[in-house]
């Protein structure tokens, strides 16, 4: 792209408003300016952020019109996000836009709509080690990772994780209580692609990591629209090659 990558962070921001949680302190200015501020200086990309309670959750026509590549993270509010945003942002998906769908935001409405699934999984918090293994080493979204990444506390995710197979897998975790999730699942839809990343969890530092940071930062550039690519067209065709009458 000509231009830099045009992101727009959203989150609930609801958790670090919680003054009794420990996102509170973790992330006092919210997960969505820790996330946003690591693109800005990732370069070559330009981030924003949006929000659940401002009008129209901060995802007005306008704000999606000028996003590249939408970032969401979802827990506790899934229920108060309006279906008519959900479409929205459902159709610019389909458009191109790309989409990275960050740990719990795999229950949100979008996701969910977009996978056709329940998307539901097993889950414990009990501030464990994950170990993200590549699988897919030579994948964008990889690029500068090493054979795994080692995350000091986290909340377990654990399959069967209800969602399609994934177009590309591109990471696998382990979980020090034995349990394993695929954790970065790639996907098409119309022209827009896709990524679900797992890590994420609120009562812990994880967006501040520099590997975690690096994967979410390739995430938006491998989801990044095409400038290019060929328009989908459907309904009634005329054939390229004369047809010979029957008989």
């Amino acid at each position: 792209m000509s231009h830099k990558l045009r992101v727009t962070v959203w989150n609930e921001f609801r958790h670090e408003r919680n003054e009794n949680h420990p996102a509170s302190t973790l992330y006092p200015e919210g997960m969505h300016k820790v996330i946003a501020d690591a693109l800005n200086a990732a370069g070559g990309i330009d981030a924003s952020c949006a929000t659940l309670d401002e009008p129209e959750h901060g995802l007005t026509a306008e704000v999606l019109a000028n996003t590249d590549v939408l970032i969401w993270w979802g827990h506790c509010a899934h229920g108060e996000v309006q279906d008519d945003i959900v479409a929205r942002v459902h159709q610019r998906v389909l458009d191109g836009m790309g989409l990275v769908v960050l740990h719990s935001g795999h229950f949100s409405k979008i996701f969910q709509k977009l996978m056709g699934t329940c998307c539901n999984l097993k889950w414990r918090e009990a501030a464990e080690k994950e170990r993200l293994w590549v699988i897919e080493r030579g994948h964008p979204i990889v690029e500068g990772i090493g054979e795994w990444v080692d995350i000091p506390h986290e909340e377990m995710y654990g399959e069967p994780f209800d969602i399609p197979a994934p177009d590309t897998l591109v990471l696998v975790s382990w979980f020090a209580g034995g349990e394993v999730f695929r954790s970065g699942c790639c996907y098409n839809r119309g022209h827009g692609k896709i990524f679900y990343f797992r890590p994420g969890h609120e009562s812990y530092p994880t967006y501040y990591q520099a590997e975690v940071q690096k994967i979410i930062a390739n995430g938006c550039r491998w989801a990044a629209p095409l400038c290019n690519g060929p328009k989908m067209v459907f309904g009634n065709a005329q054939p390229l090659e004369k047809l010979e009458p029957e008989g």
